[in-house]
């Protein structure tokens, strides 16, 4: 186990530099916090360091009312020309965004003010380029060509910003960008759906369920690909892949689920969810079973009721609580039944 004196040591005999050496302390600093008191086999999760990142946080959403409310003012007086007015006031937005960002995020490391920083990034600039681009009478009349192109922008944004400040929570908006995005695209192409479930049942005619199916897939093989290349779960690769497991499981259930639940085939959703449990399990993501569960959930509670529905829920609660009790013990077995193909090398170890 290496010390700071250690660090200081390779400083002094040339090995490392200063400034390798601190980050190589500040990686440290990070497993630790992201590590301590955990269990093992435990995924490590932290939205907020302390209360200070609190603080900052409810600062940061007062002034972005009053930014809004200054906004708004200044807009108003400006009408003969929103689309311009638009552009300059995202365009300061996004420079004072980008500002705090550079001594929150990268200078400070702090992780709430990140997440918030970055919904205000996607908002601010969702909010500007739908302003200058989109055509309101269109959208009146349900036409929706001109929505995609600030949507592309807006996501093409995001992805600088993840670029620049390397957020976690920033990839999930990437994703969730791209589903919006085809959606779009496919109600311009092939017409807009007549009931909101259109957008979600296999059943209904048109793209819109598969576009989420196959969305949800390909989220879902980012966030492998994320959590592979970091196995024990240290770096910042672990954390992209937890938002994106967050984001690809309400996909893929979303669909899923709402298909099952239309055709009242409850055994057959419960069994789609042990399939899930199982890939959670081997995989080592509580996210995205509980992103799966959670949404059904959700889903039987404001759409769907009835007996058999009320019966799913509760068997759903019961095997979350199940695998919470003995989710490693599970895993080292499951762990054992596995092929030799399974890369088992590139997955969390077990412990048992």
């Amino acid at each position: 186990m290496m010390n700071r004196d250690d660090l200081r040591a390779a400083v002094g005999a040339g090995i490392v530099s200063e400034a390798q050496a601190a980050s190589l302390a500040s990686l440290a600093d990070r497993r630790r916090g992201a590590r301590t008191d955990l269990a093992e086999g435990d995924e490590p999760f932290e939205l907020f360091k302390g209360f200070n990142e609190v603080f900052i946080v409810v600062g940061l959403l007062i002034l972005s009312m009053g930014w809004a409310g200054v906004v708004g003012i200044a807009y108003a007086a400006e009408i003969t020309n929103p689309q311009q007015a638009a552009m300059l006031y995202g365009s300061i937005g996004a420079l004072i965004i980008w500002g705090m960002s550079e001594y929150f995020i990268r200078r400070r490391r702090m992780v709430g003010p990140a997440i918030a920083l970055s919904i205000l990034f996607a908002g601010n600039a969702a909010l500007a380029l739908t302003t200058y681009f989109a055509q309101p009478f269109m959208v009146a009349q349900q036409d929706y060509g001109s929505l995609p192109l600030p949507f592309i922008l807006g996501t093409a944004a995001i992805g600088v910003f993840w670029y620049r400040f390397r957020v976690p929570f920033a990839m999930a908006m990437i994703a969730v960008g791209f589903f919006i995005v085809a959606i779009l695209m496919a109600a311009t192409s092939q017409g807009t759906p007549q009931d909101p479930s259109d957008l979600f049942l296999l059943s209904a005619g048109g793209p819109f369920a598969w576009i989420t199916l196959v969305l949800g897939f390909a989220v879902f093989a980012a966030a492998m690909a994320f959590d592979m290349s970091d196995p024990h779960r240290v770096t910042r690769r672990s954390a992209n892949g937890f938002w994106l497991h967050v984001v690809a499981a309400p996909a893929l259930v979303n669909t899923l689920a709402l298909t099952l639940l239309d055709r009242d085939a409850h055994w057959v959703l419960l069994g789609v969810m042990l399939v899930f449990a199982l890939v959670a399990i081997i995989i080592d993501r509580r996210s995205f079973l509980i992103a799966a569960i959670g949404y059904i959930v959700a889903l039987a509670s404001t759409v769907f009721d009835g007996e058999t529905t009320a019966l799913t829920v509760l068997i759903l609660g019961g095997i979350l609580l199940l695998l919470g009790a003995f989710w490693e013990k599970f895993r080292a077995r499951l762990l054992r039944l596995m092929p030799r193909f399974v890369p088992l090398h590139r997955l969390p170890p077990s412990n048992i």
